[in-house]
């Protein structure tokens, strides 16, 4: 019983692990990807996303973070947290804040930036005013599917001899790699 019961709950994890979304952040020719928290202001967050990117003009505030208006507000569930760096916080519903140092305020978990250092985190953000561009991640990596509408069919006879004489008397060839049938 006990065992079946681990192994459940490993699964779930798995699962849970498996489905967090994540974001792409890119400043300038720079990238880093970030982990969202799973709750109301990351699932309408995660539905504007889907639409296309947002773009969002970000300026520091404070000597710790970035901060830039959102096209619209998010829920909230603001607590009381003590930032750190590449933490991703919603603020007053409708500003999201990037942190490269830490503070401590009410504010609305929004995920976390991948593999994020104080360091690696002042580089990616630079100095004054950013544009950044938010994205989803394409689960696959694969982001557009296009087909060659051009290519040669390639037939060959279960003979293993290719095929170059069209039409084709009706038989079973392999065309493109694929067993076909060809009925008169």
């Amino acid at each position: 019983m006990r065992k079946t019961i681990f192994i459940a709950l490993m699964t779930f994890i798995s699962f849970m692990a498996s489905s967090q979304t994540k974001v792409v952040l890119k400043v300038g020719g720079n990238t880093m990807t970030a982990t969202l928290t799973d709750n109301e202001a990351t699932r309408e967050l995660t539905k504007l996303l889907e639409h296309g990117d947002l773009t969002i003009r970000m300026s520091d505030y404070g000597g710790f973070e970035k901060v830039g208006a959102l096209p619209q507000s998010l829920p909230t569930s603001n607590t009381q947290i003590t930032t750190v760096p590449g933490d991703i916080m919603l603020y007053q519903g409708n500003q999201m804040v990037i942190f490269y140092g830490s503070n401590s305020w009410s504010y609305t978990r929004l995920g976390k930036i991948d593999g994020a250092t104080p360091s690696n985190l002042r580089q990616f953000l630079g100095n004054g005013n950013i544009t950044l561009t938010l994205s989803l991640e394409s689960s696959a990596g694969i982001e557009d599917v296009t087909a060659n509408t051009n290519k040669e069919e390639v037939i060959y006879d279960l003979n293993g001899r290719r095929i170059t004489k069209k039409p084709l008397a009706p038989g079973i060839y392999i065309i493109n790699g694929k067993k076909t049938i060809i009925r008169q």
